[in-house]
């Protein structure tokens, strides 16, 4: 064996020690005490990326539970990323695909899968490559194009994911919509909608419609005998989404 395909053997052999926290073989010429301490060191940096990102889900699983699930975690799953601040939303496929497969290592509530993907979506909207528009004024929500937060994630859940901590675990499902944004202070928050503001808040984010010509075409799609009671009401919700902060203003 050539001296590259040696090495290539023990990285791979001495990868798969790192990951499997159940294989107690340690690589040929690695000391064992060494060996441990280096796989405890992997596993702990991965565990700090992890929880700094699910409080919640850590708390209402209490540690030992949570450990399990980080060991189930670290030992299986491949990774489809080297990016740090990928490896939280890992964890959430992770989660996602040994559920579905009956293989996730905790017995959990049925809401967590929903609760760590509303606490991965925080990280994922703080961390968004926006830009903002230059040209943003204060002006008339419905006659003007409204500026949408750059930075901002719509999500349906079936459980008040918002509400839900060590005070509240809800026993039944309960569909909630929510509207996490960036705002122009760079502070993450969110706001609970329902979908017909949701459907607004995609028309309107590539800031080419009106306020009036988006609230119109829902009235549209929803087939309203009277769209002008679709458009009164659409604008009240900007002016509330602008008072908000998912709004930011109206393009020059």
């Amino acid at each position: 064996m050539s001296d590259m395909s040696s090495l290539q053997a023990f990285q791979r052999g001495f990868g798969e020690y790192l990951r499997n926290t159940r294989q107690p073989r340690v690589p040929v010429g690695v000391p064992a005490g060494r060996a441990k301490v280096y796989r405890e060191l992997v596993f702990n940096n991965l565990s700090t990326f992890i929880e700094a990102c699910f409080p919640i889900s850590r708390k209402l699983l209490g540690e030992r539970r949570w450990q399990r699930l980080m060991r189930g975690f670290f030992d299986n799953w491949r990774s489809q990323t080297p990016l740090f601040c990928e490896i939280s939303r890992e964890f959430v496929r992770w989660m996602n695909e040994a559920s579905e497969q009956g293989t996730l290592p905790v017995a959990a509530p049925e809401y967590l899968l929903a609760l760590a993907h509303y606490e991965w979506v925080e990280l994922a909207v703080d961390i968004m490559q926006t830009e903002t528009p230059a040209d943003i004024q204060t002006g008339d929500l419905m006659t003007g194009r409204p500026v949408v937060a750059p930075a901002h994630m719509l999500l349906a859940y079936q459980w008040p994911v918002h509400r839900i901590g060590n005070s509240y675990r809800p026993r039944k499902p309960e569909p909630t919509s929510l509207v996490v944004f960036r705002d122009q202070g760079d502070e993450v928050r969110f706001a609970v909608i329902n979908p017909v503001t949701a459907r607004l808040l995609v028309l309107l984010a590539d800031g080419k419609q009106t306020g009036h010509a988006a609230c119109l075409q829902v009235a549209q799609e929803l087939q309203h005998p009277n769209p002008e009671v679709v458009i009164a009401g659409g604008t009240d919700m900007l002016n509330d989404l602008f008072n908000w902060g998912v709004i930011y203003g109206v393009h020059r």
